[in-house]
């Protein structure tokens, strides 16, 4: 067997408690317009409260359009219904009891209809208040890329317009991100700075993604108001920015002159100043296990164990790996047959050790997505075996999967075209997700169909990972069971092939002779 592939779908570490690895990260951002007004003397001050215990936005006060500024990060699993519900409230005390505040309206949707809507936009009417018009919601998802930085800033002004008529302005800042479609998200509001045309505002400290996804390049906007109590804030001007310009710190670049509404101002004198930042990289809890005892997740073990013994039969030990169901750097693309070592014009490893050392480096570079396709990568090593079928190499598939497949039909087609072929194709399933799926691509009870078409063999092999943990803690003896029996019908599926096709074994080469021994003939 000159060649033994090598795959592994949803790359990432096992759960045993939770299978469903979620597509992507998404960001939700919501605001509100033409809310009913409950207040007697001035404008409501709403708050949105989210159900699923997304927890609370912060209050905005005298507005009937807000835009909330404080966002919620939700994992997005692309098979699952995740319903959302938007409930408004009036926010009159400090109380914690949503009794003692006026409803304003709910709305429903699911998570899917936010990111399948255009623009990940969904615009709904909100109800829940008989005979009323509660207003609409506003619901944006944006997709989070794995950036975890974050960047401290600290900016101040100058010359700012005075906008009081018996005192200085009350200026603060609002921040916002670009997107792709040119519309813009808030992602930051400073404090309000009273009575002053020459503020210094606190530092504040933001995540990179909220500031700008990642994306060093995107606009960044920034709106300086004067406050005013009845929430009419007056605008002062604006300026553009970006986290590339930002990241320069404190020099001639980052002096920023605000555009004003006056037509007739010429050049602005009102300026704004970067005085400080500071990048910091995000450190997590899972940041502080990984640094732990080094210790194989279920894809690993499965990986090693299956692999040490199959390599014995690898006359190079040089291992295509493959990854599916993934989104590669530096752009996000999706791919289904990506290289495990990052370089597609030859992703070889040399050996299982370096299949391993290729994996764990992709864990710390691509992002898990969905959907997980198998037919990709059962047609990419049906191109080679294609390829050679004088019985000379013998191809073997190894796939380690969570189980979840998304082409049923195409994968079915896939198998039936390769059985004509000199390959196999071994499944172990890790997790616990029912396997009814992979159970039928193995063929034992019926064998496989595509089309009216049936496999010319049997060339599948699955098991499940879960029946192979051993309770007593001894993973070397159950790894050995796992290979054995993941093993047991490749010599079968490897003899059917050659005998249907007449192939005979080569001659066997002369004994070993070691050097300087004489021949010895018997007459």
């Amino acid at each position: 067997m000159n060649n033994s592939f090598l795959n592994m779908a949803s790359i990432g570490d096992f759960d045993p408690l939770n299978a469903s690895i979620p597509a992507t990260k998404v960001e939700i951002t919501v605001s509100c317009r033409n809310l009913l007004d409950r207040d007697t003397f001035s404008k409501s001050d709403p708050s949105k409260i989210s159900h699923l215990s997304f927890g609370r936005t912060e209050v905005i006060d005298n507005t009937l359009n807000p835009d909330f500024v404080r966002k919620f990060i939700l994992d997005y699993f692309f098979e699952e219904r995740q319903n959302l519900r938007f409930d408004l409230y009036d926010v009159d005390s400090k109380s914690a009891n949503l009794s003692k505040h006026d409803f304003l309206g709910q709305a429903y949707c699911t998570l899917g209809e936010v990111v399948g809507s255009l623009g990940s936009r969904l615009e709904k009417a909100l109800g829940g208040i008989p005979g009323k018009k509660c207003g609409t919601i506003i619901v944006k998802a944006e997709e989070l890329n794995n950036c975890r930085e974050s960047v401290m800033m600290q900016f101040c002004g100058n010359k700012l317009d005075k906008k009081d008529f018996f005192g200085k302005s009350d200026p603060f800042l609002v921040f916002y991100r670009s997107n792709e479609d040119g519309t813009f998200t808030i992602c930051h509001k400073t404090e309000v700075v009273k009575n002053t045309l020459n503020p210094v505002w606190q530092a504040f400290k933001i995540p990179v993604r909220a500031l700008c996804n990642g994306d060093y390049d995107r606009t960044i906007k920034v709106e300086v108001y004067d406050w005013d109590r009845d929430g009419s804030h007056d605008f002062i001007g604006e300026f553009s920015t970006s986290y590339r310009e930002l990241s320069r710190g404190q020099s001639q670049f980052n002096v920023y002159e605000v555009k004003t509404e006056k037509a007739d101002c010429g050049l602005s004198h009102l300026q704004v100043t970067l005085l400080s930042f500071l990048v910091d990289i995000e450190v997590t809890f899972l940041d502080y296990i990984k640094g732990g005892p080094y210790q194989l997740n279920a894809y690993a073990m499965a990986l090693k164990a299956v692999g040490e013994i199959i390599q014995d039969y690898d006359s190079d030990k040089m291992f295509p790996a493959l990854g599916f169901g993934a989104k590669l750097p530096p752009d996000g693309r999706v791919s289904h047959e990506f290289a495990l070592n990052g370089n597609p014009q030859n992703p070889y490893c040399a050996g299982i050790d370096g299949v391993m050392e290729a994996y764990y480096q992709s864990l710390k570079s691509v992002q898990l997505y969905g959907p997980t396709n198998f037919s990709p990568v059962i047609n990419h090593v049906a191109r080679y075996a294609a390829s050679v079928k004088d019985g000379s190499q013998y191809f073997v598939l190894l796939i380690i999967t969570d189980g979840v497949i998304s082409d049923m039909a195409q994968t079915k087609e896939s198998i039936v075209n390769a059985s004509c072929l000199p390959m196999s194709i071994i499944i172990v399933g890790v997790g616990p997700a029912e396997f009814d799926a992979m159970i039928e691509l193995d063929g034992d009870e019926v064998r496989i169909s595509s089309r009216g078409r049936y496999a010319e063999r049997d060339i599948v092999q699955f098991v499940p990972f879960r029946d192979y943990i051993d309770r007593t803690g001894n993973h070397i003896l159950s790894m050995a069971r796992l290979a054995k029996d993941v093993l047991a019908e490749i010599p079968d599926q490897f003899l059917s092939y050659m005998r249907t096709r007449g192939i005979k074994p080569s001659p066997a080469p002369p004994p070993y002779t070691p050097p300087g021994q004489p021949l010895q003939t018997q007459i």
